[in-house]
């Protein structure tokens, strides 16, 4: 497999945010969405043994498995072996592309006509113009809302404001920030 990065950290999103979690980074993305901070042009081969061997030299059993897009190379028989070795499997993906069978939670940024099933979905908050009707048609346990991170701090303060508003006026939507980069770690 092609592997961006790995890395033991917490989880800085969403429903598990703050949980010990080793990450699987895949590289690659069928999208190529302009506010994307993973680089695709890097990557080592990895074969699913050594991810399995690498994740078990943590104590976490939660992996978030994100990327890129991780249904261009996510296989079953990656799963199966990191549910034998005790690991809850998050995955972080568009929704454009199919996932194997017995992913614990699905996390869904969707950017396109989602094709699976989602528990979460993550919707990346720019303003007044985000477009929220491909959420909106969309079944999931739980909706969050996400600031969009421009990297110039005046618009991300006023992107977080127009966040919370929404949020008050929506209440099926909860706010998600990425914590991970409020507290300097990956």
């Amino acid at each position: 497999m092609r592997v961006n990065e790995t890395f033991l950290s917490l989880q800085g999103e969403g429903h598990y945010t703050g949980t010990p979690a080793f990450f699987l980074r895949l590289s690659g993305c069928n999208l190529q969405c302009p506010f994307c901070d993973t680089s695709h042009q890097t990557f080592m081969e990895m074969s699913e043994e050594a991810i399995v061997v690498e994740a078990s030299r943590h104590e976490s059993r939660h992996i978030v498995i994100t990327g890129g897009e991780p249904a261009l190379q996510l296989t079953q028989s990656l799963i199966d072996q990191l549910h034998e070795a005790g690991f809850f499997i998050q995955v972080e993906t568009n929704g454009t592309m199919p996932l194997p069978q017995g992913i614990d939670w699905v996390t869904c940024s969707p950017k396109g006509e989602v094709v699976i099933p989602v528990d979460e979905l993550k919707v990346l908050y720019h303003g007044e113009g985000t477009d929220l009707s491909i959420a909106e048609r969309l079944q999931a346990k739980e909706y969050r809302l996400q600031p969009l991170d421009t990297g110039d701090e005046m618009r991300n303060r006023i992107i977080l404001r127009d966040t919370i508003a929404y949020v008050l006026q929506h209440p099926k939507w909860l706010l998600s920030l990425q914590t991970h980069k409020m507290l300097g770690i990956k």
